[in-house]
C-alpha cells in the first residue's frame, strides 16, 4: 500500500508538470515581463485555478498578462498610494503565520476615502508588495481582517467589493491561503451574503470566520498562527501599532526591491519634505513568487 501511494504521488506530479509544459507551449514564446511573470509556479496556480483545464487556464493567463500590460501593477510605486494607507486599513504585518507566508492586515473600520479607483490601485500596490516577499518556496500569502470600528459608514460599496474580488480572483489566483474575519459585527453577514455569490467556491472555502467567544473558531486561528506573534485584536499576546513613517520607509525600501526585479529604471520623485529622490540599487533578498 505504501509504495502504491507513493506511485500515485510521482505519477500526479508528473502530469502536473505536463500540464505546465503544455501550458507553455499553449501560450507561446514570452519575453520580458511577461517571461518574469510566467514561472512554472505561475503556471500552476493559473492551472489549479482551473481546475488543470490547460484551455481555460491558458485564456485566464491571458487575460491577466493583457491586464498587467495596461494596469502595470509592478510599476505602482509607495508615494503614489501612502496616502491611501495613512490609516493603516491595509497593512503588511511584520510576522508569518506557521507557514512561513506573508500575512497582509485589513482594518476596514479605518477607511479612510471614498475612491473605488485608489482604493483598489493601493490594495493591488500591497498584494504585488507581499507577493515580492513571499520567502522561497511559498506561493501564498494569509489575511487577518480586524473589524475594531467597522460601520455601516466604513464599509466599501458592495460594486467595489465586486470590483475588488474580480481583481483578486482572475488576476491573483490561489495567492490566498486563508482570510480570517475577526470578530465581524452581525449587519456584516447580510454584507457577506452578498459579496458572496461573486466568490468562486474554492475562495469561499478560504474564507474563515472568527469570534473570541466561540471557542473552536479561535482554536482554527491558532493552527496557523503562534499566538505570541499574534496582536491582541487577534486574540493574540503581540502588540500592534501602525505607523505610517515607519511603514512608509519600508515601502520605499521594498519599491527598490521591486523595481530591480522587474528591470524598471526608477525615475526621481517627490517625498514628504519635498526633496527628490532617486533609489539606489538594492540587493534583492527575497525572490518574487
Amino acid at each position: 500500500m505504501f509504495f502504491r501511494r507513493k506511485h500515485t504521488q510521482k505519477d500526479d506530479s508528473e502530469q502536473r508538470d505536463a500540464k505546465v509544459i503544455e501550458l507553455r507551449t499553449a501560450i507561446g514564446p514570452l519575453s520580458g515581463r511577461c517571461s518574469l511573470f510566467c514561472t512554472d509556479a505561475c503556471l500552476m496556480r493559473y492551472l489549479e485555478a482551473r481546475n488543470w483545464n490547460v484551455d481555460k487556464a491558458r485564456r485566464m493567463l491571458e487575460e491577466t498578462l493583457k491586464w498587467r500590460s495596461t494596469y502595470k501593477p509592478e510599476e505602482i510605486r509607495w508615494h503614489e498610494v501612502a496616502h491611501e494607507g495613512e490609516t493603516g486599513k491595509v497593512s503588511r504585518a511584520s510576522f508569518h503565520d506557521r507557514q512561513g507566508r506573508t500575512v497582509l492586515i485589513l482594518r476596514p473600520g479605518m477607511q479612510n476615502t471614498t475612491s473605488t479607483e485608489n482604493n483598489i490601485h493601493h490594495l493591488v500596490y500591497l498584494l504585488e508588495n507581499a507577493i515580492i516577499n513571499l520567502s522561497e518556496g511559498q506561493e501564498q500569502m494569509s489575511w487577518l481582517i480586524d473589524f475594531t470600528g467597522f460601520s455601516l459608514n466604513t464599509s466599501v460599496p458592495i460594486r467595489t467589493a465586486r470590483d475588488i474580488i474580480y481583481i483578486l480572483q482572475s488576476h491573483y489566483p490561489e495567492r490566498l491561503a486563508i482570510a480570517f474575519l475577526y470578530n465581524p459585527p452581525r449587519f456584516f453577514e447580510a454584507f457577506y451574503k452578498a459579496v458572496r455569490y461573486f466568490l468562486d467556491p474554492k475562495t469561499a472555502q478560504k474564507v474563515k470566520f472568527v469570534y473570541p467567544k466561540n471557542k473552536d473558531s479561535v482554536e482554527m486561528m491558532q493552527l496557523y498562527f503562534d499566538i505570541e506573534n499574534l496582536p491582541n485584536e487577534f486574540g493574540g499576546n503581540a502588540t500592534l501599532k501602525y505607523d505610517h513613517e515607519e511603514f512608509s520607509r519600508l515601502m520605499a525600501q521594498d519599491d527598490v526591491k521591486t523595481a530591480k526585479f522587474w528591470g524598471i529604471d526608477e525615475k526621481p520623485y517627490q517625498i514628504g519634505n519635498g526633496h527628490s529622490v532617486a533609489p539606489e540599487p538594492a540587493p534583492i533578498s527575497q525572490q518574487a513568487g
